[in-house]
Formats: structure tokens, sequence, C-alpha cells
């Protein structure tokens, strides 16, 4: 055969060889269910361990006391150990966790994280149970058990504070079953660890889903109630006097979205100003809640950077929604205002490399060309942010940059640097795309950027969610809010947020002693604005001491993202949360059964509980498996070769 001929087919055999390993790299990272399953020497896949879920909440006024139980079963015929990832409501103050062991249970100690990672290597050493609670990334905790013995059954008891959210007249708590991939976890645990510093696993597509998730919630919100709904779930809702019951219509749900529950209070209840305080120790907490004046003011002429996501983590439904956000705000745009619509995946791609006047035509081409973009690639958002954050809008005119994305980031602090450094008189809103996006990233970007974050679950949702963010992005902010607060009081947080309408000012506070009132103090958009906040007679509640803590722990994770002394604010935050009993960046809790169960003859096998990919979502893979990525590099080489060599011989 010429060899002009046999070179086409060569190359097709490799080509599709090469397609082959692209396709199995790409399944690599598929959604599916929860499950643990792990070849055995045989090949074929088994189920050795699979987790079960249950969350209890009691909700009490702004503040919730969740528990969370873990129970790992152990389904195969060796020793086990194995982690998981799990997603828990930003803020939420993690300060207890048991080891339940049949009747026995072990309560766990606080410290700091090196030293917990050293109690539980040893006690994994010498074949006794341990878990350890620990923070991983963003609002992400890792739970890892060890030493758990073939049919047994361990169970995690996890318990925490969080606040309530309150938007336009509507209370709503958030609880994450999933999370959205991160870009750039790819490194995995090294040689001779304690195995717990493995990158996200996501379950094969083709899985069973043998996880049971029950949720229920005790609800008592001190006022009487319109209406509870959600709209995530599907829900059962009991009233008992003031109190409400409300739990999950399925025994089984498959963990592939937030959990969110609304409940709205009857009009003439709606709250102005709510606060409530606790007494630890002798040391007073409050915390306040205020809404700014209901008024319609004068709409202004707005500059609208609107910037979509589209990396390989939005794609699915995710994309769809994010065009759909973004084509609802540019119909929206009135003549006199100004846009420009940016998108970034690993590149930046700008409509138009500066803001223009929003005409019939303009308006046109932008919602055509929001239209045709699809997902795909990393998620490098530095230079999109810098780009949306460089421009500065004409006088009269309010500039809010509108940030469609499922916030798929590794590690935010840099972006939170570039938004403290640019904004200048722009305004950040990010809105949240998908079934579970990055929480921590949303709030954080909105509080850096003085905004506020939305977040749109599902297509259901989406026209009601951005009809009202954009409606109450047409009334000007409540300006350069302050606080009064006594002489040596902490509040947090210290700098606080422009409100819009329909928004509360909510803050946490450390007092010297019990105060009547305070005065809150900010500008209107043609005017100064005072008003008082009776603390005289504030509502009980727990909790606020742990909240508080949180709260200063983020302040001081802020501060030292932004270049402060790292020695001083790493021993501040550790030192806050030993003394808070709380889980941080530089603390977490260990519990170690003193029996050994394993002896050291017998051989530990190493696990990981695969998360479910957030529903709706099609992660494309944005990196490669390494030992694919050899293969492929070798095959790269092999095309070479066999294309010089035709070369040659068709000369």
């Amino acid at each position: 055969m010429p060899a002009s001929r046999r070179f086409p087919s060569a190359l097709c055999c490799l080509l599709a060889l090469c397609g082959l390993l692209f396709g199995m790299a790409a399944h690599a990272g598929t959604p599916g269910s929860g499950e643990l399953r792990l070849h055995d020497r045989a090949g074929h896949m088994q189920s050795l361990a699979s987790l079960d879920t249950d969350v209890e909440y009691h909700v009490s006024g702004l503040v919730a006391e969740v528990q969370v139980r873990q129970q790992f079963r152990n389904t195969g015929k060796d020793w086990l150990e194995g982690d998981y990832l799990l997603p828990l409501p930003v803020g939420a103050a993690v300060y207890s966790m048991a080891l339940d062991i049949g009747e026995r249970r072990i309560v766990a100690d606080i410290k700091p994280k090196e030293a917990a990672r050293k109690v539980f290597e040893q006690a994994r050493t010498e074949g006794r149970k341990a878990a350890l609670i620990e923070a991983d990334n963003g609002n992400l905790f890792r739970t890892a058990v060890t030493n758990v013995a073939p049919g047994e059954a361990v169970t995690i008891v996890l318990h925490y504070w969080q606040r309530i959210d309150y938007q336009a007249g509507e209370f709503s708590l958030r609880f994450p079953l999933t999370f959205t991939p991160r870009y750039h976890m790819q490194t995995g645990a090294q040689p001779g660890d304690t195995g717990i510093d493995a990158p996200q696993v996501f379950a094969d597509d083709d899985a069973s889903a043998p996880l049971r998730t029950h949720i229920a919630v005790r609800l008592d919100a001190g006022v009487p109630l319109a209406d509870v709904a959600s709209p995530s779930h599907a829900i059962v809702s009991e009233r008992q006097g003031k109190l409400w019951n409300i739990r999950l219509r399925d025994d089984s749900v498959l963990p592939d979205r937030d959990f969110v529950l609304h409940w709205t209070p009857q009009p003439r209840t709606q709250p102005n100003v709510a606060s409530f305080s606790q007494d630890v120790d002798g040391t007073h907490y409050a915390m306040l809640m205020l809404l700014p004046p209901q008024q319609q003011a004068q709409r202004l002429p707005r500059e609208l950077i609107l910037v979509i996501d589209t990396s390989g983590s939005m794609g699915g439904e995710s994309i769809r929604q994010a065009r759909a956000a973004l084509d609802l705000a540019l119909s929206r745009l009135q003549p006199g205002d100004r846009f420009n619509v940016v998108e970034f995946n690993s590149i930046l791609n700008p409509w138009q490399q500066q803001a223009v006047a929003a005409t019939p035509a303009a308006l046109q081409q932008a919602r055509a060309w929001v239209g045709q973009l699809q997902a795909g690639g990393g998620t490098e958002m530095e230079p999109a942010l810098r780009f949306a954050l460089g421009g500065h809008a004409p006088p009269g005119y309010v500039r809010q940059v509108l940030f469609a994305t499922d916030g798929a980031v590794d590690d935010p602090n840099g972006l939170m640097h570039l938004i403290d450094e640019r904004l200048g008189d722009s305004r950040l809103f990010p809105i949240g795309i998908g079934s579970a996006p990055n929480a921590q990233f949303l709030q954080a970007a909105a509080r850096h950027g003085r905004g506020s974050e939305t977040v749109i679950a599902d297509t259901g949702s989406l026209a009601a969610s951005m009809q009202q963010l954009l409606a109450k992005l047409d009334h000007p902010a409540l300006r350069d809010l302050r606080v009064d607060w006594p002489a040596g009081s902490e509040a947090y947080p210290r700098q606080l947020p422009d409100l819009y309408l329909g928004e509360p000012l909510l803050v946490t506070a450390k007092l010297p002693q019990r105060i009547a009132k305070v005065q809150v103090h900010g500008k209107l958009a043609d005017r100064d604005w005072t008003v008082p906040a009776d603390l005289s007679t504030p509502a009980p509640a727990e909790g606020l001491d742990r909240l508080w803590a949180q709260s200063r722990i983020a302040d001081l994770e802020d501060r030292l993202a932004r270049g402060g002394n790292a020695e001083e604010l790493v021993g501040e935050i550790t030192r806050t949360a030993l003394a808070a009993h709380l889980v941080s960046r530089y603390t977490s809790l260990v519990a170690v059964d003193t029996t050994p169960a394993r002896s050291a003859e017998a051989a530990l096998k190493h696990t990981r509980i695969p998360n479910v990919m957030p529903s709706g979502t099609h992660f494309a893979q944005t990196a490669t498996p390494a030992e694919l990525e050899g293969w492929l590099a070798l095959l790269g080489l092999l095309l070479a070769a066999l294309a010089w060599r035709m070369q040659r011989a068709a000369r």
C-alpha cells in the first residue's frame, strides 16, 4: 500500500485511541449518586460504604441551632476509613461533634488543626475509632472517620448555629446538600498523610442512590406567618400553635441541590426593628436587625456591567439560567442608561471594550450575543473582575456590576483583594447560578463589593428573582451606615454595607454592658437619615456568642487576606475559635475512642465517599487526570513521529 494511503489510516487509529482516552477522562468526573464504590481484585465494582444524613433545624426568630447526623456504614469485608466533604451554610458556627458507636458516645475536643490531625493519626495507627471535622475550603468541611469494622456503622453528630436570612419581607434558610466543583482543586493526598487532604470526588452517573437524606425543621418565627414553602423540595408542614414542623415529603432524596425554606410573616407583622440578646459568663451579646425606610425614590440613570461565567462548571442548565438572567437585565434598560456585557472562562471576552449607550440597536445586538454563549474551559475570574471594575460611570450615573456565576473558584482571597482595590464607585451584585452555587464566595464578593447576592436555583424562579433584584437596584441605596455602639463594644461586620429597598441591616455585637438603645445613621439619596434602635427589651436568644465569634473570625480572615500581619492574625483567629469551641481554618474537632478495635494485623483500607453533582450541572472537565495526561502526551509524540516518517516515505 502506498505510504500516502497508509498514513491517513494509521492517523485515524491513533486519533480514535486519543478520543477514547479523552472520553475516559471526561467520564471520570461525571455526576451521579453519592455512593462509595471500589473495585475488588476481580475488577468488579462493589459498594463498600455509604452515608446517611439527618438534619434537624430548631429555628427561633433570626437564629437556628442545627444538628447533622452522618452515619457511615461499612458493608464490605475489610476494615475501612473514609472521608466526605460536607457543605454547610455560609457563616455556620460549628461548635460540637460526637462519635456514636453503638450505645457509647465520645465527645470531641477542640484543638489547633495540626494537633487534631496528630491525635487522629495516632488513633488510626493504634486501631482506635476516631472522627475528625475540619474546615476545608470556604463553606466546605471535611468529615473523616477511621477504623470502622466490617458490618459496622458509626455515627458522627455535628452541631452548629447559623443566622436566618431576611430579604424583601421574607425569612429563609438554605442547607447545601452538595456543592459545585471548585476549579483548580487537583492535588491529591500525599503518601503517608492522614488521607484527609484529597480533592473533591463525585460519583459516577450510572450509580444507584443508597444515600438517605432527611431534613426536619422546628420553626418558631416569633411572628404569625402567612406562608411556609420550599422552592427546592416537596415538603410537609404542620402547624401546632405558634410552632411549625416541616419535613421533606419523601423519605429519601438524592442530595443534588440545596434545600431552601421560606416563611413569610403576615403583612401587619413585618418587622422594622428586631433585637436579640444573650448573657454568657457576664458578657453581653446582641443582634440587631433594622430595615431602611420603605421609600419609592426617583430612578437614577445607571451604567450596568453584566458579567457572565461560561466556564465548564456552568454547563447544562446553569448556562441557560445565566443567559436568561442577563437577557432579562438587558430588557429592563431604558434610554439614557449605559451598559456592557463581559464573558469569561479561561479567557476574557468583552462584547465591547467600554460601556455604550442603551440604544435599541445596541441592546438587540447584545441580546443576540448573549444568546449564543456556551460553557467550556476554566474559571479564570480575575481578568473579568478587573475589567468590569475598571471603568467609571459619567457624573449622575450609578454604576452597578451584575456577576452571574456558580462561584466555582478554589481560593477567593485574591479576588476579594482585587475587589477592595478596584471597586471605586461601582457596586458588585453576584448572581448565584445553579442548584448548589458557592454561597461562601457569593456572600464574600457581595460584602467586599458593597452590594448583595442573589441565588437562582432553577428556571422556575429565575424571572421573579431577577425582576426583584432589578427593581431593587432601581432605588437609591442607604449609604455610609454606622451604629453608635458604646465604647468597648466589638460589632461585626465592621464595615457596614450599602442597603437597597427591602434589605435589612444585620449586626452582631459584644457589649461591655446592657444598653437601652443605639442610634443608627446613614444617607439617603437626598438627605441624612437617623433612627434609634430600641434594645431595652430584646428577645432572648442562644448561640449569639458563637455567631459573634464566627463573625469576628471572618473579619480577621478578611484582614489576613488583605495582607495583614499573618502571625498576629492567625493567633487571634486560633484563640477566638478555641475560646468559642469553633471549627476554623486553624482549629478542628477530634473525637477518639479509648479502646483499640482493629488489631495491628488487620489491613485498613482508605475510601472516599463522593458527593453528588448538583442537579442540572454538566461539568465540562477543565483538567485531565495526570495518568491520562501522560498517555495523551505519549500519543502526541507518536503522532508527530508517524507524521514525520510518512512524510519521508512519501518523498
